[in-house]
């Protein structure tokens, strides 16, 4: 994630790649190799940043070490302002203290929940708000990928990444939060001795006006090379389907409207990896230049952890 977000961020005008840190060797020397021409320093701890006039850090490590390179990264004051990948931290503890450091230091931050940058749940969030669908009051989520199939139970590669709530279900978290508003967690249908390292969990909410919905997340999905996430909305006046490639709208009286991500205007100036990237990249950076919030920040971001903590504390394991 790192590479991908400096080798978009290298295209982007305004912008000048300052530094990279890696604390591995082999990526040390991949990215020397690629920007070795550039000027662009090559580093191995985050503390060596100090002193380099820096406008923004980008925090792409694993999620259990996001806490202590942020809040560190405050209190050395080498950067304010921050990109963090998904999930903010590792507790919603966490979340709630980086959200503290942010306000006291003003800063503009943004965290990778790149899919509020798809082409079709932007689509949807649109119809949403055009009444489409008259008053939602059910609605189902997924997040699936092929990633531990043959697994039976839970394992330490799994764990490596969070447990698959953390991996992929925050991903169809905050998309519901950003389409249907808070959520309370009600039931956990999964049987999961460590949500850690679970490669299954299902668990069902409530918004605060009453829609009830169910969170289906697995990393051991046959025919999911690639993650996928997606809703299901059910309205009073008909019903949306979206996921990343497609969304169909279909009404009361049978008639239904499709659209293709390719039909929703998904073209970027430079492609790498999925469109969204590009998009989220551009987002933060012109919140930057113009000094203004973006979406999604650490606080909006936190309401991630926060229902993921409720998973955890719904389950048992407090």
């Amino acid at each position: 994630m790192g590479l991908l977000h400096a080798s978009i961020l290298n295209v982007i005008p305004d912008v000048e790649l300052v530094a990279l840190v890696d604390k591995s060797a082999l990526m040390s020397r991949v990215y020397k190799k690629i920007f070795s021409s550039t000027g662009i320093k090559v580093l191995n701890d985050f503390e060596k940043l100090s002193g380099l006039d820096i406008d923004a850090v980008y925090i792409t490590t694993p999620i259990s070490s996001h806490y202590f390179i942020a809040s560190n990264l405050y209190k050395e004051g080498i950067a304010s302002n921050m990109f963090v990948e998904k999930t903010l931290a590792s507790n919603y503890d966490q979340a709630k203290k980086l959200c503290d450091f942010a306000k006291n230091f003003g800063s503009v931050t943004m965290v990778g929940y790149m899919k509020r940058f798809s082409a079709t749940f932007r689509k949807a969030k649109e119809l949403l708000a055009q009444g489409s669908i008259g008053e939602p009051h059910s609605f189902k989520a997924y997040a699936y990928s092929s990633d531990f199939l043959k697994l039976t139970k839970s394992s330490q590669s799994s764990a490596s990444r969070g447990g698959a709530l953390r991996d992929i279900g925050c991903h169809v978290v905050d998309l519901a939060l950003w389409l249907l508003g808070d959520l309370k967690v009600r039931d956990v249908l999964s049987d999961a001795a460590d949500l850690g390292s679970a490669a299954s969990v299902s668990f069902t909410a409530q918004t605060s006006y009453g829609l009830e919905g169910r969170f289906d997340v697995s990393q051991r999905m046959l025919n999911y090379r690639m993650p996928e996430f997606g809703l299901a909305i059910e309205g009073s006046k008909g019903r949306i389907e979206v996921n990343d490639d497609k969304l169909s709208l279909t009404l009361g009286n049978g008639s239904l409207t499709k659209w293709y991500k390719q039909d929703l205007s998904d073209n970027v100036v430079f492609f790498l990896g999925e469109a969204e990237y590009f998009r989220e990249n551009q987002h933060f950076v012109n919140s930057l230049l113009n000094n203004k919030m973006s979406e999604p920040n650490f606080e909006s971001a936190s309401r991630v952890d926060s229902v993921l903590n409720q998973v955890r504390n719904r389950s048992g394991l407090e």
